[in-house]
């Protein structure tokens, strides 16, 4: 199926590329919701009876879908999964609203908003779960369209949500010709190469060294991010 818009891979130098839309992704990106989400990582693999992981260990299950970080980093058994699921998100529900925003961020968002740059929230957490984080972060209204994972989890990978988000905003007249993709692990430049938009890579989030392979730039702070976006 071809997607409803057009964006092509940038050749400009990272400091110039004028985005015409911004997706960004939420945990790790806009808030350090690390805490939250290895706690209860923490919990449901002592609950199930698995080994206890490290701090280093539990960050590798920030970022991707809850099933596949379960699978692959904590080894757990496909006949546990389901439950350990459930147990896991009845945890991080209780404690998702607890959450720091990364500095600039918020400022950044609200900024380019103020420019008429449309904005949309493209992340592997549930929608359902996103929308109630940003809004009590008071950032909901700057977004164009939120997007997540469904909740039925037909659309949960990353690049069919970069697909939801860059479909919601052309269906709403916004420009994404030069869209670019704002996220923190090779997730987002995996999901958002699929669509041919450049990825910009922030490192206050949850990245592995090598993750940012593929990227189009690497940034250390709101302010690099803005220039690299072309709203500086």
């Amino acid at each position: 199926m071809t997607p409803p818009y057009s964006a092509a891979p940038t050749t400009e130098a990272p400091a110039s590329l004028r985005a015409s839309a911004v997706l960004l992704d939420l945990d790790g990106t806009i808030t350090d919701s690390a805490p939250a989400i290895t706690g209860a990582i923490a919990e449901t693999l002592a609950a199930f009876g698995y080994p206890p992981e490290t701090p280093e260990q539990l960050l590798r299950h920030v970022g991707p879908p809850i099933r596949d970080g379960l699978l692959e980093f904590g080894g757990v058994r496909e006949e546990d999964l389901e439950a350990m699921v459930q147990h896991y998100r009845e945890l991080y529900t209780q404690r998702m609203l607890d959450v720091e925003l990364f500095p600039g961020v918020p400022e950044l968002i609200r900024s380019l908003r103020a420019a008429g740059v449309p904005l949309a929230v493209a992340t592997s957490k549930m929608r359902h779960m996103a929308v109630p984080i940003l809004e009590h972060a008071g950032l909901a209204d700057e977004f164009t369209v939120i997007c997540g994972a469904t909740a039925d989890e037909s659309r949960s990978t990353k690049a069919q949500i970069v697909e939801d988000a860059l479909a919601g905003l052309a269906a709403l007249g916004a420009d994404v010709s030069r869209a670019v993709m704002v996220g923190d692990r090779h997730h987002d430049v995996d999901g958002a190469t699929e669509h041919g938009i450049p990825v910009v890579l922030v490192e206050w989030g949850y990245a592995e060294p090598g993750e940012e392979a593929g990227a189009h730039a690497l940034v250390r702070d709101a302010d690099e991010l803005a220039a690299v976006l072309g709203a500086a």
